[in-house]
């Protein structure tokens, strides 16, 4: 039961500091999931946003019942789901009735325009800390920069970019050509860091 209140108490941190949807999150459950509690890794957490961001649902609601589930079994993820979804419940529906009459307002207004800036560098700092997991090798580059542009030019579903990024992640994987790519990035890194020792 400590772990479970835990996880709910933890997920409804996450959901109450929270302002501008499932990306936003990004930072928060980075700091609270893997930095405080060691619930998941930074590839994990990566992980479970990409496979929520291809199935139905919001995806900070499916990234908690991953983590949720992975913690603590299905009990887990229904009270990690229930915590990311019980602030934003009761504080719209406090809001609900009152927002059409204050949102015109010049203050209200400016307010919801610099949270948004707030949570645009939120989101590009937690990018910048999980680049480090997520790009290994030229094959992590040239997938990187295929789904950029891709998804930049191409007015297509992200779904089908993760899937197609997955696919080409399974050839890789049986081709043996990310193995290859990976050990070049580790010697890469080993060597770099040797010669640093040396200096």
């Amino acid at each position: 039961m400590t772990r479970l209140r835990d996880l709910f108490f933890s997920f409804a941190k996450v959901g109450v500091m929270t302002f501008g949807g499932g990306y936003a999150m990004l930072p928060m459950l980075q700091r609270e999931i893997v930095d405080n509690r060691g619930w998941a890794t930074e590839e994990e957490l990566m992980d479970y946003f990409a496979i929520g961001q291809c199935t139905p649902g919001i995806i900070s609601v499916n990234t908690a019942t991953f983590i949720g589930q992975k913690t603590r079994g299905n009990i887990g993820g229904i009270f990690a789901t229930l915590g990311v979804v019980f602030p934003s419940t009761v504080i719209i529906s406090i809001l609900a009735g009152i927002i059409t009459t204050i949102d015109d307002l010049p203050a209200v207004q400016n307010a919801f325009g610099g949270i948004r800036v707030c949570v645009c560098v939120l989101i590009f700092n937690a990018i910048c800390k999980l680049w480090k997991g997520a790009i290994k090798g030229s094959l992590s580059v040239g997938i990187f920069l295929v789904v950029a542009l891709g998804s930049y030019f191409l007015s297509i579903s992200p779904a089908i970019f993760v899937v197609a990024a997955g696919l080409i992640g399974i050839v890789l994987e049986l081709t043996g050509a990310r193995k290859s790519t990976d050990a070049k990035a580790s010697d890469s890194v080993s060597s770099d860091k040797k010669g640093g020792d040396q200096a």
